[in-house]
């Protein structure tokens, strides 16, 4: 009795740590692409870009404003935070699955869509971290056999 008791504490506790790794972050607020902080950024550099982020504990939704040579565009992305698959729409407005994951203080995105020849898949992962002091968000994009792009954001009050 007393093995079945230990098992079920350790259990109980495991289940309170995996909530406690992810509680303290929090992407909420309204941010702006910092160009000048980014990394590989081709043409991305020249988007005037402002996000709104909305966090839930089961969902995180960006709303997207770019501006880029005089035309406003928006889109919106929801990540689902408890690891199911959701259907969001890239930047160029590509149709993709996207499964998250709690990676620490990270959360890892997974962007999977039809490639450009027939059968074929397109795979990105998508890593976003807050800084130390929580007044920049990092957006890494990484694609198998490209360069990594690296977007940084500025929190605005």
């Amino acid at each position: 009795m007393q093995r079945a008791s230990y098992i079920a504490a350790c259990l109980a506790l495991a289940a309170f740590s995996a909530g406690v790794q992810t509680a303290g972050v929090d992407f909420s607020g309204t941010w702006v692409l910092n160009a000048d902080k980014g990394q590989n950024l081709g043409m991305v550099a020249a988007v005037q870009e402002t996000i709104v982020v909305t966090q839930t504990q089961d969902a995180l939704d960006v709303d997207f404003t770019d501006v880029f040579q005089g035309n406003t565009t928006t889109r919106q992305t929801s990540y689902d935070l408890n690891g199911k698959p959701a259907t969001n729409f890239a930047a160029m407005g590509d149709e993709s699955r996207t499964v998250s994951r709690w990676d620490g203080d990270k959360l890892v995105t997974t962007w999977t869509s039809e490639g450009a020849i027939a059968g074929t898949e397109v795979v990105k992962t998508e890593t976003r971290w807050l800084s130390d002091d929580g007044n920049s968000m990092s957006v890494e994009t990484a694609r198998e056999g490209r360069p990594s792009m690296i977007m940084v954001y500025d929190r605005q009050e």
